[in-house]
């Protein structure tokens, strides 16, 4: 397994290691998961993401080429500017989910760890003009929650005025920090790109802060559930179009039916038609009434105990206090009364919107 350049600083910090994505990486650290997760959502946590992928693609038609392959507006993204995006298939489903900012002449781009490999020889084989390269000494941190601006702002004073899904190049004792105001929790934060010679010591630098904490995979994934975001793999893949995954919010008018540059995508042919339809399935979130745990691969059912939907992510939510889930259901039956179905007992659901918490991203 490989190791991000942090590794060093987790085993001092007791944490417990675990494989992710081919890395030893942090699970959680003495704390325990349920605290961590609650420190995010008062204070602020500190996370190795060291593991995704970073890549600078660089060329006089990049944002053109890019324009072909993600079903999003590049050529109309502001500079210093961040977005949200993933890669479709010619069927219209969804092959990995990114994040991509505007440097001008050059597009920096955040990839999931266990995707990277194949996305970066995507991007080089659909890319024909354009240079793309895998940043490889670098680290990647996430500085997350309602303190996490005033922490940043105690060591980087510039980075107290970003608004939500800016990114910059700043400079810290000397070094330059690559550094987005954006994250995975629904909290406000940063997530910081920097040298993998420096990351232990600007690690350090903010673990020694009262404010912050550091914390593993698992609040990771709890704080994301919360935020009702979707992890590629489990609520987004191949099989689901970004309309069935609740996502038509990240295609821009301008890349729609009518619109400027309409379509002109991979899978644009299969995924624009479904913005005028009722698809046979969506993404939707339940509070569990019950205490009991409802975890990803349990099935959806009606009263009558028959199969529409299946769980994709599920767990306790610390800041509620109870389960909840997101799952695929046929929309046909999202107005019944819908079930868990946990060692052949029935489980009530209640849908409600998510983020099932507020997100608190920072907008000025």
């Amino acid at each position: 397994m490989k190791r991000t350049p942090l590794y060093d600083a987790h085993i001092d910090a007791q944490a417990r290691m675990v494989e992710f994505a081919g890395y030893q990486m942090p699970v959680q650290y003495p704390l325990g998961v349920k605290k961590e997760h609650l420190w995010v959502r008062e204070n602020a946590g500190l996370f190795d993401v060291s593991h995704m992928g970073q890549v600078i693609i660089s060329g006089e038609n990049a944002k053109q080429e890019l324009e072909s392959i993600l079903p999003v507006d590049v050529l109309g993204l502001s500079l210093n500017t961040q977005r949200y995006s993933f890669f479709t298939t010619p069927e219209g489903g969804i092959s990995d989910d990114l994040m991509f900012s505007n440097w001008g002449d050059q597009v920096f781009m955040v990839v999931n760890a266990a995707c990277k490999v194949q996305d970066i020889a995507y991007l080089k084989a659909q890319l024909k003009t354009s240079s793309v390269v895998e940043i490889e000494d670098r680290a990647l941190l996430a500085l997350q929650g309602p303190k996490a601006r005033q922490a940043a702002k105690a060591l980087i004073p510039e980075l107290a005025s970003m608004v939500f899904m800016q990114s910059i190049k700043v400079e810290w004792q000397g070094i330059e920090l690559w550094v987005s105001c954006s994250g995975y929790t629904g909290e406000d934060g940063y997530e910081i790109s920097v040298p993998a010679n420096q990351a232990i010591l600007l690690a350090s630098a903010l673990t020694s802060m009262e404010e912050v904490e550091w914390i593993g995979l698992g609040a990771r994934d709890s704080l994301r559930l919360e935020a009702g975001l979707c992890l590629y793999g489990h609520d987004i893949d191949t099989t689901t179009s970004p309309i069935e995954a609740s996502l038509n919010w990240a295609i821009q008018k301008v890349r729609r039916t009518g619109g400027e540059r309409e379509g002109g995508f991979v899978g644009s042919e299969v995924i624009l038609p479904q913005f005028g339809q009722t698809l046979d399935r969506k993404r939707v979130g339940f509070v569990v009434e019950s205490k009991a745990p409802v975890r990803e691969g349990v099935e959806i059912v009606n009263e009558a105990n028959e199969p529409v939907g299946t769980v994709t992510s599920g767990g306790f939510a610390p800041s509620l206090g109870q389960p909840i889930v997101m799952a695929y259901v046929n929309t046909a039956d999202l107005n019944t009364p819908l079930f868990a179905l946990v060692r052949g007992k029935q489980l009530p659901l209640t849908q409600t919107k998510m983020p099932f918490v507020p997100a608190r991203f920072y907008r000025g």
